[in-house]
């Protein structure tokens, strides 16, 4: 990868197949220079596009994002409208150059409770998605990994009772009724802001994933910062609970 060389002096670095990505920081930043916290949050979705851009070209195949947890509904009441305006906004623009680029997107996380606009944009951007294969950016809304769970879980019971499902339960069994079926899990999670937790994102998916932290706040998160990540990331014995001959 001639985007790592500047990195690592080498043309060999990994690139995962599948990066997640806490979006962190963006309040922070919006203070930092005196603008609202909104104004944090137009930044960070404007650093999602350039990263997403960049992970497509550099051969990733899947990029997941936490956007909106769902203890950020605590968050005051205009700043989260701010949140839903953009997450609006990007949807609309998206599903206009889905098509062109085709490019895949994905909301994982419980949808119910968002306005009937933004529900019917995320059908369409599901059905744009399904005629294309290839990169997938996959956006957390509503998300958190213990109501994912737990959603899964009552789920696979329902299903064993109406005798849908088998009683011997495995685990690819249960990532079946995940939010992210279908999808690999993540080799690498980053998080940016200078916070070192998981803050109940991808749980489950994240048992064997390598986690790079970084000070850097999200909206100054830049495709150097990434190669950075992946750089590190290519750096590390990944033993999966094993031990390696030698």
């Amino acid at each position: 990868m001639a985007a790592l060389e500047h990195i690592t002096g080498e043309g060999n670095s990994t690139v995962p197949r599948h990066i997640a990505i806490i979006l962190d920081g963006n309040g922070r930043w919006a203070k930092k220079r005196g603008l609202p916290r909104t104004a944090g949050h137009a930044a960070g979705a404007e650093t999602f596009r350039r990263i997403a851009t960049y992970c497509k070209n550099i051969g990733v195949n899947y990029l997941t994002v936490y956007a909106f947890s769902t203890e950020n509904w605590s968050r005051p009441e205009e700043e989260v409208k701010s949140i839903m305006k953009l997450l609006d906004r990007y949807l609309r623009e998206a599903i206009a150059t889905m098509e062109r680029d085709h490019i895949r997107m994905k909301i994982l996380g419980d949808v119910s409770i968002l306005s009937p606009s933004l529900r019917a944009e995320i059908e369409e951007t599901n059905r744009i998605s399904s005629r294309y294969e290839g990169f997938q950016a996959n956006i957390c809304l509503n998300y958190g990994g213990r109501a994912e769970i737990l959603q899964a879980a009552k789920r696979y019971a329902r299903d064993l009772v109406e005798g849908k499902a088998s009683a011997d339960l495995t685990e690819d069994g249960f990532s079946s009724y995940l939010y992210s079926a279908g999808i690999p899990d993540p080799e690498l999670l980053i998080r940016p802001g200078g916070e070192k937790r998981i803050s109940n994102f991808l749980l489950w998916q994240c048992a064997y994933s390598e986690f790079y932290f970084t000070d850097v706040l999200w909206p100054d998160f830049t495709p150097e910062e990434l190669d950075r990540a992946i750089a590190e990331f290519s750096r590390r014995d990944r033993r999966f609970g094993g031990v390696k001959n030698g």
